[in-house]
């Protein structure tokens, strides 16, 4: 379950930690301290895809195509997807071209939006997306920003997100949810194919509808 909400964050826009939270409400909590930049960065995603979902519904549902390319321009906006990839490959990336690695991030969005980009058009209710804290990553690599996810019924779910500055902008790299991390998760999936597989070949696997995250291990 906790991987599905990874690979829906993935093709969301805004790595969201599961559609349901590319749909929440994004207001901060009244006693949470206020968001800084990066904190805005999630908040302000968080509104316009919540905005753009709601008035284009009926036309994202008619044409898939719209909707993808509305979920890939999101994903262009607010995700560092090229880094995250590195960070994904983890030593099998080393010494690898930007060029292999754009194709390995580009192939992992592709297949991921493919897989779970309409169930962002069948969230029922409103969920409300609470900002919490914001906190600096070691190294001096970025912040992370943390926030709950509220759902009637249900206890709060954690939501971090790693950001980092790209070219002045706050960017998203990783999700954690409940602790469970994306990139570790699909690090740990590709690592085998990876080991076996040129970068090339395990993109053009996830081009083709295969590999570890088609399956949904």
């Amino acid at each position: 379950m906790k991987t599905k909400l990874l690979t829906a964050a993935f093709a969301s826009a805004l790595l969201a930690a599961a559609p349901s939270l590319v749909l929440a409400q994004a207001r901060p909590a009244a006693s949470a301290a206020q968001p800084s930049a990066a904190g805005h960065a999630v908040l302000d995603a968080s509104t316009r895809i919540l905005s753009t979902l709601d008035t284009r519904r009926s036309e994202f549902r008619a044409n898939p195509t719209a909707l993808r390319s509305f979920i890939d321009s999101e994903l262009s906006r607010t995700f560092d997807r090229d880094y995250a990839a590195r960070l994904v490959l983890g030593v099998h990336g080393r010494g690898a071209s930007d060029a292999d690695v754009k194709l390995f991030a580009d192939a992992m969005a592709d297949n991921l939006m493919a897989r779970y980009g309409s169930a962002l058009l069948d969230i029922q209710g409103k969920p409300s997306f609470r900002y919490k804290s914001e906190t600096a990553l070691p190294g001096n690599r970025g912040v992370k920003v943390s926030t709950e996810l509220v759902r009637t019924g249900s206890e709060p779910t954690p939501v971090e997100y790693l950001m980092r500055q790209v070219d002045g902008q706050w960017k998203i790299f990783d999700v954690m949810i409940e602790g469970i991390s994306y990139v570790q998760t699909f690090k740990n999936q590709f690592d085998a194919p990876l080991r076996q597989k040129s970068i090339k070949d395990v993109a053009a696997d996830l081009q083709a509808g295969s590999g570890p995250a088609a399956r949904g291990k």
